[in-house]
């Protein structure tokens, strides 16, 4: 049974890197001449704060325990949908109601940094 969450854990962490890499690549590539400027710096935001939180799944997998590293797990992948997926979607022409999810997605971050910590000092 741990084996499958950890390779579930696994493989939410390969598609929330490569999905960084591969939307930071759209941005910059197939979204160059779509984007206005703010268009353009909502989606680097959008892309530094996915990979930054792809990483931060990287780190609770490879060395978090236990409920508070699940938690962490959780929040990390909620924190990435909601936060950069709202600013995805605000960059590409969403309603501007969208802004009121990205938020969430900051209050997913933060509790998934606490998580993780407090998951680090129970295993230490």
């Amino acid at each position: 049974m741990r084996q499958t969450a950890s390779v579930r854990s696994g493989l939410l962490v390969a598609a929330a890197g490569a999905s960084a890499v591969l939307l930071g690549a759209f941005g910059a590539h197939a979204l160059r001449d779509v984007l206005d400027a703010r268009g353009t710096e909502l989606w680097h935001t959008a892309v530094q704060y996915h990979f930054w939180h792809a990483l931060a799944l990287a780190i609770v997998v490879g060395v978090g325990q236990g409920r508070a590293a699940r938690s962490a797990i959780w929040a990390f992948a909620l924190g990435i949908v909601l936060f950069s997926g709202s600013l995805y979607a605000l960059a590409l022409g969403a309603p501007r109601w969208c802004g009121a999810i990205t938020p969430l997605g900051g209050v997913a971050f933060i509790v998934g940094w606490i998580a993780l910590g407090w998951s680090l000092r129970r295993s230490a």
